[in-house]
């Protein structure tokens, strides 16, 4: 299926040709997001599967129509994002896309999104812009967002004792919005940001980097990347041994991470998360299914079944309103509906479009404790879901300022 679902794409992308007649009327779904680089795993074809099982176990219609999925690769380049989100939505009748890493993207993305009246739903995006300054009646930013991450992890390092930081930090938006998130919060508790060195996307060589944070003299080293950036930077960090005498913070890190690096490398590390795989019977009994059809056949991840909780909840809306054409309409009836699904159980979507559930803090298993090679955490606390994301007060969405 992944297979056919991509080559479809390439096909419409070569030719720039409209939807084929017999999807004419389907409400369909664009899923977009990096399929081959850092990205890959924690996104790519993963989100993908995630979509067509939600589509599946929904029932395959919405309003009364046939839902599609189609997919394509970002490439993590902001032209060539913005360049397929609008021919979808101007050519191939997409009217929800969802997914979106690279917090550049979405938040271009979102601008085409509103302009042409869909819908957008971050789930791999993490900057909280969408629902504050850029916040939009066409959006919702589902699976988690940079004041999240960055704010509860600046705590726990504080809580810590660690007194100083130096940061390590994707240089685009999503790096540079964590790195603002996790200092507001790290100052906050009265500690110090003593700099930070930035790297594009894809960096093969940290070395530089590493240096400039080992002579720092910071006690901790926070690194605000994601994805293949953040496994290879923390193995470059394992090689220079800077554990040894500085704690290292991993702002964004997930299964993927852990699996690269391996449990004796990462055992410890404390990290937060709105889902993971083996939380519940409902959520292993997902992973089972989504890891057959999964070409890598690894575990979903949280951006992944948040891709999937979207979807349902998009497409209980779609039924709703009776129509996807109006993506105000469909978002709005998103906000009025309670959220509920197997994965991210009940929950909310904000005026500002924030979705709400709580947040996890696990720690990473020795590998004594781990018992199978996807048993990767442990649970240490939950952080409710009125305490988890920025409160509505803060974040400056004119939505919100609109109604007060």
């Amino acid at each position: 299926m992944l297979r056919i679902v991509g080559l479809t794409t390439i096909l419409l992308a070569l030719i720039g040709a409209p939807a084929l007649a017999q999807t004419e009327g389907a409400v369909r779904i664009g899923i977009l997001n990096d399929m081959g680089g850092v990205y890959a795993d924690d996104q790519g074809p993963g989100s993908v599967v995630g979509a067509q099982m939600a589509v599946e176990d929904y029932g395959g219609k919405a309003a009364g129509r046939k839902v599609e999925v189609v997919s394509a690769d970002h490439q993590n380049k902001t032209d060539l994002g913005a360049a397929i989100a609008r021919r979808w939505l101007e050519n191939e009748g997409v009217s929800m896309i969802a997914d979106l890493p690279n917090s550049a993207i979405a938040l271009a993305v979102g601008e085409i999104v509103r302009d042409h009246n869909k819908v957008m739903i971050g789930s791999g995006a993490g900057t909280a812009l969408l629902t504050g300054a850029k916040c939009s009646p066409n959006t919702v930013h589902w699976t988690y967002d940079t004041w999240a991450y960055g704010h509860g992890l600046a705590r726990s390092v504080a809580q810590q004792g660690v007194k100083s930081v130096y940061f390590i930090t994707a240089d685009y938006a999503f790096g540079h919005d964590l790195e603002k998130q996790f200092a507001e919060e790290f100052v906050k508790q009265g500690g110090k940001v003593l700099g930070s060195a930035r790297h594009p996307i894809g960096t093969s060589d940290f070395s530089s980097l590493l240096l400039q944070a080992q002579s720092s003299g910071a006690e901790a080293i926070a690194f605000a990347n994601a994805g293949g950036d953040t496994s290879n930077s923390l193995k470059q960090a394992a090689e220079f041994r800077l554990a040894q005498h500085q704690k290292l913070a991993a702002l964004i890190m997930g299964q993927n991470n852990v699996r690269a690096l391996g449990l004796e490398a990462s055992q410890g590390i404390l990290l937060l998360v709105p889902f993971y795989w083996d939380m519940s019977e409902a959520s292993r009994a997902f992973a089972r299914r989504f890891q057959e059809r999964h070409p890598k056949r690894i575990m979903p991840n949280d951006m992944q079944a948040g891709v999937y909780s979207a979807v349902l909840h998009y497409l209980k809306a779609v039924d709703k309103v009776g129509a996807a054409a109006d993506g105000k309409a469909v978002i709005a009836a998103m906000k009025e509906m309670p959220t509920e699904d197997p994965l991210f159980g009940k929950g909310s979507v904000r005026e500002d479009g924030r979705k709400l559930h709580p947040m996890y803090l696990y720690q990473v298993k020795s590998p004594a404790e781990s018992k199978d090679a996807w048993d990767f955490y442990k649970l240490v606390s939950t952080i409710p879901a009125d305490q988890a994301f920025r409160p509505l007060s803060e974040g400056g969405c004119q939505l919100v300022a609109k109604q007060n």
